[in-house]
């Protein structure tokens, strides 16, 4: 895999950069070390089992106190290495959110 072939300039990180992640329920908590970062995502090393991230969206806290965090999603998995998307808000497409364009499309169209 070629490091600088991607679309975002990613950091490498030269020491170990301990970060949590935590379900977007609070139920459960995985340390991990962080290998790699870009403004859209990240690349991570996980300690513990991975099946927790079978629940696609969760949040990587940054500081030790939760105040500084990302919302991630999973976008692959390989051993005890993952590869997360950051999610910035309004750029998914929820439920609510595609209803109100729907809506909107609606009312122009009158």
């Amino acid at each position: 895999m070629r490091f600088d072939s991607r679309k975002s300039h990613r950091v490498r990180m030269d020491h170990k950069q301990p970060v949590n992640l935590m379900g977007a329920d609070g139920t459960w908590r995985r340390t991990c070390v962080l290998l790699d970062v870009s403004d859209t995502g990240a690349k991570i090393e996980v300690e513990g089992t991975l099946d927790v991230l079978q629940a696609r969206e969760f949040f990587m806290l940054l500081s030790s106190t939760g105040l500084a965090y990302r919302r991630c999603e999973l976008v692959w998995i390989d051993g005890t290495m993952a590869g997360i998307h950051f999610i910035r808000p309004g750029t998914r497409k929820g439920p609510a959110k595609a209803k109100n364009e729907l809506a909107t499309q609606k009312t122009r169209g009158r």
